[in-house]
């Protein structure tokens, strides 16, 4: 692994694009499960960070020596990985994108926003009642959930299918995404 970096001292935000499953046989390599529509698409990265989501944790740039696609999952040996006993450190970890490299996104349309643009959104239904902010998306197969949380210390998280007929608008730009699902659903 190259030289530890905190995520503070990094000039940009990383983008969640996987994690690491586990270890995948006896020399280093990792099985991935990747949030891109396409397995290989974080391949179109040569190296990767490796961390955590919170901020306080230290965040490894590491690169890809080769990979194999096994059982739907992408199976990767990372630089510097060299056994199973280091493969399985990396044990549930994130792999993130600097959001800089991230292909440039059309303004309108279904693809003008990553995940990542969505958290701290807040959610908002028909009848203008606040269900809260995004605080993380899941992706379940059959469609994406937003994870919403309100600002209340004791709230419950309340899971909002990301499907047309429930969100009804994503505004970014003022920050809120328009849903047709009520106060009262889990």
């Amino acid at each position: 692994m190259s030289e530890k970096t905190s995520i503070e001292t990094l000039d940009e935000q990383l983008v969640p694009m996987g994690h690491i499953i586990g270890p995948h046989g006896i020399l280093g390599c990792v099985k991935v499960a990747c949030y891109t529509e396409k397995i290989t698409a974080l391949l179109d990265y040569p190296t990767w960070w490796i961390g955590s989501d919170s901020k306080a944790d230290i965040w490894h740039e590491i690169g890809v020596k080769s990979y194999f696609v096994h059982a739907d999952r992408l199976v990767v040996l990372l630089e510097n990985i060299t056994d199973r006993t280091e493969a399985i450190k990396l044990k549930g970890a994130q792999i993130a994108i600097p959001k800089s490299q991230l292909p440039v996104l059309p303004e309108n349309g279904d693809a003008g926003y990553y995940w990542v643009d969505l958290i701290g959104t807040q959610v908002v239904n028909i009848q203008n009642e606040v269900l809260g902010r995004v605080v993380g998306l899941l992706e379940t197969g059959a469609n994406d959930v937003l994870r919403v949380k309100d600002d209340t210390k004791d709230s419950k998280e309340r899971l909002v299918p990301f499907i047309d007929h429930v969100v009804i608008q994503v505004d970014l730009k003022s920050k809120k995404i328009l849903v047709d699902w009520g106060l009262d659903y889990c």
